[in-house]
């Protein structure tokens, strides 16, 4: 199925883009959708049960809304209702140096970008992999072109090109002050997760997506290297992870869905969480 222009509108590339059902990638408009999404033509995803779909902003902004509320004091969630694509919620961390938005979704619309500024706007957009990509050029757009920080190991996968997007390399890169991102690698090369010094009520906050991805028992952590198609990483990429956040303190951790959270002694539950994977790995697990 292919979802065309509605009559009258033309479809452009900055305003107008094809965005996948699946996945929720957004591509650059055009007459015609492209034939293939290649994030879910990667095994860390998968083609549509029913095949290729796509759809675009106008056919979401009338099915679709965003929930926006609160967290915790300086944290918004915001999550896309009915459920669309992979389901994850963005987060809004509001900080005296100005606001940060890590990872996006598909969905974007008026009375989103309204509750935004209301909070005080966006000075950049952080994401941590490819599967969450989806509408950050979009977002940057209606925000005035706001930087999109994305590592260089991963700027190949982008799927809608933007001016705003500022490829970065190395382990770590401090966007704004408070706020760094940590390279971890593992489920895509340029993996990150994004530490907040002051959240937690001053106690830090980690931002993890599915790099280290929260488990039904919330005292414990996983790893792997795709999740719909269940293929583990090794131990020495759990190692490395594990490692490149054991430098900051947080007690809490947000995964990359609603509700997904390590709410106390997080930094330690991701340590003993790659201990306990390792040794399934290695053979040595109950």
């Amino acid at each position: 199925m292919r979802i065309r222009n509605p009559p009258g509108q033309t479809m452009n590339a900055a305003s107008h883009p094809w965005i996948c059902v699946t996945c929720g990638a957004h591509y650059p408009g055009g007459e015609e959708p492209p034939e293939r999404c290649r994030i879910c033509e990667d095994a860390r995803q998968y083609i549509g049960h029913n095949g290729q779909h796509w759809t675009t902003p106008a056919e979401m902004r009338a099915r679709h809304q965003n929930a926006v509320a609160e967290i915790e004091p300086g944290l918004t969630g915001i999550t896309t209702e009915p459920g669309f694509a992979i389901g994850q919620q963005a987060h809004l961390i509001q900080t005296p140096a100005g606001n940060l938005l890590w990872s996006s979704v598909a969905h974007l619309d008026d009375a989103t970008v309204a509750e935004i500024e209301r909070r005080g706007g966006l000075a950049g957009i952080t994401v941590s992999h490819p599967h969450f990509f989806t509408g950050m050029a979009a977002w940057s757009d209606a925000f005035g072109g706001v930087p999109i920080h994305v590592h260089a190991d991963d700027q190949a996968w982008v799927t809608h090109p933007s001016d705003a997007i500022r490829p970065w390399s190395g382990e770590t890169l401090e966007v704004l002050p408070g706020l760094t991102l940590i390279r971890c690698g593992g489920h895509f090369p340029g993996s990150c997760v994004l530490h907040w010094a002051d959240g937690a009520r001053g106690t830090g906050a980690l931002f993890a997506g599915d790099t280290i991805m929260v488990a039904s028992d919330r005292r414990w952590l996983s790893f792997m290297w795709s999740y719909p198609n269940l293929i583990p990483l090794p131990a020495p990429a759990v190692r490395r992870i594990a490692a490149a956040v054991e430098p900051f303190p947080f007690a809490r951790l947000y995964g990359g869905w609603s509700g997904s959270v390590v709410a106390t002694d997080a930094n330690a539950a991701v340590q003993r969480s790659a201990e306990r994977y390792i040794a399934h790995l290695e053979g040595r697990g109950a």
